[in-house]
């Protein structure tokens, strides 16, 4: 989707990141202009149900089966009243996708004096016990610890995703594939594609573009909002954009199933470029050629709404559209309206864990 366009970008001062046609025809009608006019042809009618009826009798008789008749194509009807359960699905799904990161953002808090002293604990007992040479165990935990939060962070989604690429080479598994893995409005599964079809790719090349610009901008997002907050915002960009191109398919009539994470990652693209408007990008093969995160929005979001008001099918446009302004609109309006008061939602939960069992009823963290 949008991963041809976006992989090709990268940070200048920090990390490397990437960011049946119709034919006329004309019916010439001519008229002979000497003293002579050309006899009309005689137009045969059509047969009737008799004359049909006959010749179907006659081919019977002589062994020969009727031509069938050809299958009529099924038009999806174009029908709004669709929508609305995927409408009511992406309210639902956000409300609980920021919902659940504010909860685990407290229960983070709450245990990270306890992870302090386990990590204590965890170091004396790497001093005392013996090292072994070429411990695999512990080479995976050197890398792991050398990556930024960021990349930690998104390295669950890149794990999903390499899941969902490997369930499409079984065959048994294809019909499942295409029905939850896969978004359609004409499809009879409508909810749980608009969120499973953001970790499906097809094809190896659209997987791995895309997962590198989230690999590259990962530390960036992550750093500017944290783990939970970037999450969110993630998932909820995917069912959004999902929708949006729903009610574009509907609308133009265009039905066809679409997959991958191109919607969920313009919106953390977005989110980037409309908070640091001048850092300074460039592509990747040309790196002397360099551009502000501000203006690279700009043409991104003007290339894909020319590609949706003029019908380009290539890539799915409407998706693209609608991540990229759902992160603008997060970053200037939403973080305002929805994250910063998530304290009522924080203090009923802290209430509840606080008069659990254990916590001593005097609601103390």
């Amino acid at each position: 989707m949008m991963a041809a366009r976006a992989a090709v970008f990268r940070w200048v001062s920090e990390d490397i990141i990437s960011t049946h046609y119709l034919t006329n025809r004309f019916t010439l009608q001519t008229q002979q202009r000497c003293g002579f006019r050309k006899v009309a042809k005689k137009v045969e009618p059509k047969k009737g149900v008799a004359e049909e009826a006959e010749l179907n009798e006659i081919l019977h008789k002589k062994g020969v089966a009727p031509a069938p008749d050809p299958p009529t194509p099924h038009v999806p009807a174009r029908s709004f009243g669709r929508l609305v359960k995927p409408f009511v699905f992406t309210i639902g799904f956000t409300g609980c996708s920021f919902g659940g990161a504010a909860i685990w953002q407290y229960e983070s808090l709450k245990s990270r004096v306890q992870s302090y002293f386990d990590d204590v604990k965890a170091d004396w007992l790497e001093k005392i016990r013996p090292q072994k040479q070429g411990d695999l165990r512990k080479q995976v935990n050197q890398w792991w610890n050398s990556l930024s939060d960021g990349q930690k962070t998104v390295t669950g989604i890149i794990a999903a995703n390499a899941l969902v690429f490997c369930c499409w080479r079984v065959p048994s598994l294809q019909r499942s594939m295409l029905k939850y893995f896969t978004s359609d409005p004409s499809s009879k599964a409508l909810c749980w594609p608009m969120l499973l079809s953001t970790f499906s790719h097809y094809s190896l090349f659209h997987m791995g573009a895309n997962m590198y610009v989230l690999w590259s901008f990962s530390s960036s997002i992550v750093n500017m909002m944290g783990k939970e907050q970037f999450m969110a915002l993630y998932l909820s960009a995917g069912v959004i954009s999902t929708f949006v191109s729903y009610v574009s398919k509907t609308a133009m009539g265009r039905f066809g199933p679409s997959l991958g994470a191109s919607g969920a990652i313009m919106a953390v693209l977005a989110a980037v470029c409309t908070k640091m408007p001048e850092a300074k990008l460039a592509i990747i093969f040309l790196p002397m050629y360099t551009f502000t995160a501000g203006n690279a929005l700009k043409a991104i979001v003007a290339l894909d709404t020319a590609g949706l008001i003029l019908g380009w099918r290539f890539f799915d446009h409407a998706a693209h559209l609608g991540g990229a302004l759902f992160g603008i609109w997060y970053i200037i309006y939403g973080h305002e309206l929805i994250w910063k008061n998530r304290e009522p939602l924080v203090k009923m939960w802290h209430d509840f864990r606080s008069r659990g069992p254990g916590a001593g009823g005097n609601g103390s963290i």
